[in-house]
């Protein structure tokens, strides 16, 4: 580790930041109906829509209304997506010829990008056509992205509102999110991309000429646009097969710097935009601390741990002063991988600069956790605001037990009902993670899909379904997953992450809409304190990671301490 390294990493945490709040007042304007200054441009695009789709905008939904619209939208766009990949040698913009997209690979791929995870078991240059990138997998980019906004909102109107039937209204707050948030940030992040030597162009391919006289084809296509939203709406999924570790898609330290700053934008505006929603900006502050606190201890792990280097080619006479470099950019070096390795698995990201499959065990084992905590830090565009409000609601429950009151959040009671949908949302993870491993570490149609045996292998299962059903998307690269098995069970896992979480999350909201809020009195726990950002720190640690542990002994753990002692395996 260097003062340099930890220089770059402060600069760009930092600019995020900054930009938190201003993003996260702006959006608390747009969510509440109040004049922008994008208004003028954007209010007649937003009224002809809803007059084309019939919607009421000043009719709003109560959970189960809201919840139903929402799946319903999700399952027009599935539908939708799965018809473009399995139709798509027939379609236009097709200058490769790429065929259709086999039925498993098409029924992964669009749950994949319905649930926000964008999970890739393809190489997107050598599978999908433009028409397919754009028409398919783009367009959901911005449809999952703020769908996890709208379910977002309906979380925070819950705690602004009192005595209340209704959270708003999801057609409203999809169409919201995407013209007034998403859209135009994406435009400039698009502009900046390109002027950073993205390219952004209808071709299929251009030849050159290498060094040494032989001809070498390079994938082309419109990728300045897609990385802007891939990486704004925490989406992940990368026009390559590189990710962002391909110098196209990720051109420059400056592009670098962009891009995380872009995963982090929305998310960490959302939560500022949900203590001014409720009325108490502190408590948004006090969200963004837990998220600093956790993110940068994870940043500070991987990138000690790839520092150090890898101990058998130590051993082997290799000089550790490089530390790690196996799978990683030098452009980029160890600082900026590790930062972006821990932000993009704290968020629901999934893009990648580096291979995480690359990284020491330990270093492997910090993005892996990030995602089994619930990727609260800050999670996902929206996803991860009303996770933290699920730890916050155990939080001040367990702190009403050490004291025997009846526990509050932002002057609502949390009841039975409450913990009983929080403890079956965050029991989902688990259950999708370990159930799908357990299975797969025994079955041979899984087993042979791994490029590494021992506690290496059983990482890259791990990996494979807590990326999946964190919505992450992120992969250790040695598992060919493109296999009927892989395939549908990280698409059924993407599902149970998604949907399996978000449907006890909204009920929470139904519920704590409908009831009073109370004044705060003597004996009310804080909530936007020291005090309280310490207690959720401890309850995700516990709640959210300790069930995995035992798996994470057996996988990186154990690799770890067969690393420190010379073994292979």
């Amino acid at each position: 580790m260097t003062l340099s390294g930890w220089l770059q990493i402060g600069l760009i945490l930092g600019l995020a930041a900054l930009t938190a709040r201003p993003l996260g007042l702006y959006m608390a304007r747009v969510f509440s109906g109040e004049r922008t200054f994008l208004t003028p441009a954007l209010s007649p695009i937003e009224r002809l829509f809803y007059r084309l789709t019939g919607v009421s905008p000043e009719r709003e939904q109560g959970w189960l209304a809201y919840t139903l619209a929402m799946l319903a939208f999700s399952a027009a766009g599935f539908a939708s997506l799965y018809a473009i990949l399995r139709l798509q040698a027939f379609l236009p913009l097709n200058p490769q010829g790429f065929d259709n997209v086999p039925p498993d690979l098409a029924f992964n791929t669009a749950i994949s990008f319905l649930t926000n995870t964008n999970w890739q078991a393809y190489g997107g240059e050598t599978t999908m056509s433009h028409f397919s990138q754009m028409a398919g997998l783009a367009v959901h980019n911005f449809l999952s992205a703020a769908t996890g906004i709208a379910l977002a909102l309906a979380v925070t109107r819950a705690f602004a509102r009192a005595s209340a039937a209704t959270l708003g209204n999801f057609w409203v707050d999809l169409t919201r999110a995407t013209l007034y948030v998403l859209l135009p940030i994406s435009l400039l992040l698009a502009i900046a991309f390109l002027a950073t030597g993205a390219p952004q162009t209808l071709a299929g391919s251009v030849e050159a000429t290498t060094l040494e006289g032989a001809k070498q084809t390079i994938a082309l296509g419109p990728m300045a646009s897609q990385e802007a939203i891939k990486q704004l709406g925490t989406n992940g999924g990368g026009f390559l097969n590189a990710n962002s570790a391909h110098p196209f898609e990720n051109p420059s330290a400056v592009a670098n710097l962009l891009q995380v700053w872009s995963m982090l934008a929305v998310s960490l505006g959302l939560l500022i935009m949900f203590g001014r929603m409720v009325g108490a900006e502190k408590q948004g502050w006090a969200f963004l601390k837990v998220v600093g606190v956790l993110l940068i201890a994870g940043v500070a792990v991987i990138y000690w741990s790839e520092s150090a280097g890898n101990p058998l080619l130590t051993q082997l006479g290799l000089d550790p002063a490089n530390g790690n470099m196996e799978g990683k950019e030098l452009r980029f070096g160890l600082a900026l991988s590790s930062l972006f390795a821990a932000v993009t698995t704290g968020l629901s990201c999934g893009a990648v600069n580096a291979m995480h499959d690359s990284l020491t065990p330990l270093g492997g084992l910090v993005p892996m956790f990030l995602i089994q905590l619930g990727e609260v830090l800050p999670g996902g565009v929206g996803s991860g605001l009303y996770g933290l409000v699920v730890f916050a609601i155990l939080s001040v429950f367990v702190a009403g037990l050490m004291v025997g009151r009846t526990p509050e959040f932002l002057g609502k009671k949390i009841e039975s009902r409450e913990i009983k949908l929080s403890m079956l949302a965050v029991l989902i993870l688990p259950l999708a993670i370990l159930g799908f491993s357990a299975v797969a570490a025994v079955l041979p149609a899984a087993l042979s899909s791994l490029a590494n045996s021992g506690p290496h292998g059983l990482s890259e299962i791990l990996y494979a379904y807590t990326s999946s059903a964190g919505n992450n998307g992120s992969a250790f690269a040695g598992l060919s997953a493109n296999t009927p098995w892989w395939n549908i069970t990280t698409a059924l896992a993407m599902a149970l992450g998604r949907f399996g979480y978000v449907v006890p999350v909204v009920a929470i909201a139904g519920s704590i809409a409908a009831k009073k809020k109370a004044m705060a009195s003597a004996g009310t726990f804080p909530t936007d304190g020291g005090l309280f950002v310490g207690l959720v720190v401890g309850v995700i640690l516990i709640v959210g990671g300790l069930q995995f542990f035992p798996a994470l002994a057996l996988g990186p753990i154990v690799e770890h301490v067969l690393m420190l002692a010379g073994k292979t395996f």
